[in-house]
């Protein structure tokens, strides 16, 4: 009878052991499933990029102007991330900064340089040099060779880069770079999928369209839900607040009336509207502030999207823009000038980031940073190696991400290079013909050169430099070569080399038009 008790006592034991090793399997592979979508060791990279907005339009400045736009969440990102209070996104217009952001490479190697390619907006005859011109004839256009809004396939992309670790990408928006969709897995142009408009050189163009914003935006969600258990790429690039300027009229109504002008009571009255409108000056302003609203709602959309899915932890979403705005349309102060000049208001961006498994929240740097920085961090934060396509001028910015500033070099130098002529900026129409009448030029052919706080323009068009310590005087009111001839002079030296060394194009052909 003990034998037989014993033998129950032995089978029970067993049975209980088994139905414990299925219970710990069981519970195992609930905690798998119940585990947060997408949050694997590589992170999800989502950069949402505006379109000529001034580094003082966000919020977060705590500006005149920034506090008179609506950005509640876009300053909610820098608020539970970090600011970079020294973004440059690698040039002062648009095609060229998104050709480095997504190359990792200064201007000289991908040769765009300006939107349209060529020299514009002034008269042939105050250019002292030959370059590449609209409406000029044939010996300008053999000075040097440019590159009209084209990125060379060969290069590898941020898309190309990332798929190598196993991401999905889109972009979604404003292109500008050429025919080849460079490795992006979906395109669009406004929000519907695989809409490409960016072949033959004839990019369609969407700054008119007041809806385009919340299109690319569901697109852009919709990405996200479908690829939530890979990692992702997302980079949406929006229209705003390009010209010409266009926003809902409710909207415009409401930051007229904020602005003390339009009197809006009671009902929106659209007849009395269109009446003001036509006459009124405040509207201009008005409707950039609701354009800059919708990059606003855009964002907040986005990060609401992230919070459902469960994405918010592996995810680093940045905020930034394109180039400075324009000074006719915006304030880029404190920053001196806007949209196509080198001084700080043309190439100066706001640039907010969050990662919250990497950043602590209310973070802050001043260390410069550039567009072309973006893929070298990307690529360690993947853990990829660099393109063996091309060189990568920039570094990677995790140092600064964790909070670790000591172990990034915030006396590296950054590079800007335009062999060009841009007029046409009303108020941002700053440089002079040589020779002749003031503020007629944006820009005019230079480079750059920034170390430290120090930054260094080399004016080929004049043959004289300019030298400013911009934390000292972010409005770059004090021309230093003089005072610092030593600083001036080994700088320049720096910069001729690495002209040099890039084979930079510097016009050297005189124009035989020229007659300022």
């Amino acid at each position: 009878m003990c034998t037989i008790h014993w033998k129950a006592i032995l089978i029970i034991g067993c049975i209980t052991l088994l139905f414990c090793m299925k219970l710990n399997t069981a519970l195992a592979e609930l905690k798998s499933s119940d585990e947060k979508p997408g949050q694997a060791d590589k992170p999800n990279i989502i950069i949402i990029f505006a379109d000529d907005m001034a580094w003082s339009d966000a919020g977060y400045k705590g500006l005149e102007n920034s506090e008179f736009y609506e950005t509640p969440n876009i300053n909610r990102l820098a608020e539970e991330g970090m600011v970079l209070s020294r973004f440059y996104p690698s040039a002062a217009n648009c095609a060229p900064t998104r050709a480095s952001l997504l190359t990792g490479m200064y201007s000289p190697r991908h040769k765009v340089y300006i939107p349209q390619g060529y020299s514009r907006g002034g008269a042939i005859s105050n250019m002292r040099w030959k370059t590449p011109t609209h409406d000029a004839d044939e010996s300008f256009f053999g000075s040097f060779d440019v590159s009209v809004n084209h990125v060379d396939p060969e290069f590898e992309s941020l898309a190309e880069m990332l798929k190598r670790g196993g991401y999905v990408s889109a972009r979604l928006g404003k292109w500008h770079i050429g025919d080849d969709n460079q490795g992006f897995d979906i395109s669009s142009a406004d929000g519907t999928i695989n809409f490409i408009t960016n072949l033959y050189g004839q990019e369609k163009r969407y700054y008119e369209d007041e809806t385009v914003a919340e299109r690319l935006t569901d697109a852009a969600i919709d990405f996200m839900h479908e690829n939530r258990n890979q990692p992702f790429f997302l980079y949406l690039s929006h229209w705003e607040p390009h010209l010409p300027l266009v926003a809902r009229k409710e909207r415009i109504a409401y930051f007229a009336e904020k602005l003390g002008g339009y009197d809006n009571s009671g009902d929106f009255d659209p007849e009395a509207f269109e009446v003001l409108r036509k006459e009124a000056e405040y509207f201009d302003p008005a409707v950039y502030a609701a354009m800059i609203e919708q990059l606003d709602i855009s964002t907040g959309r986005v990060l609401a999207a992230l919070k459902a899915l469960q994405l918010e932890e592996n995810t680093m979403v940045i905020f930034t823009s394109d180039n400075g705005g324009l000074s006719d349309y915006t304030s880029n102060y404190p920053l001196r000038a806007g949209k196509g000049t080198f001084y700080e208001g043309g190439i100066r961006t706001p640039f907010a980031v969050r990662w919250p498994e990497v950043i602590q929240p209310g973070s802050y740097s001043d260390i410069a940073v550039n567009g072309v920085d973006l893929m070298p961090t990307f690529a360690e934060m993947a853990s990829l190696p660099l393109p063996e396509s091309q060189p990568v001028d920039g570094a990677s910015i995790l140092p600064i991400l964790r909070g670790e500033e000591d172990q990034f070099d915030r006396n590296r130098s950054m590079f800007f290079h335009f062999p060009l002529y841009l007029g046409g900026g009303g108020s941002d129409s700053v440089l002079p013909v040589h020779d002749g009448p003031e503020n007629y030029w944006r820009a005019v052919p230079l480079s750059v050169i920034m170390q430290g706080d120090y930054k260094l323009i080399n004016y080929y068009e004049y043959e004289r430099f300019e030298l400013f310590n911009v934390k000292e005087d972010i409005s770059e009111q004090h021309d230093l070569s003089e005072v610092h001839p030593d600083i001036a002079e080994a700088l320049l030296a720096e910069l001729e080399k690495w002209v040099e060394e890039v084979e930079a194009p510097v016009p050297n052909i005189p124009n035989h038009l020229f007659d300022p």
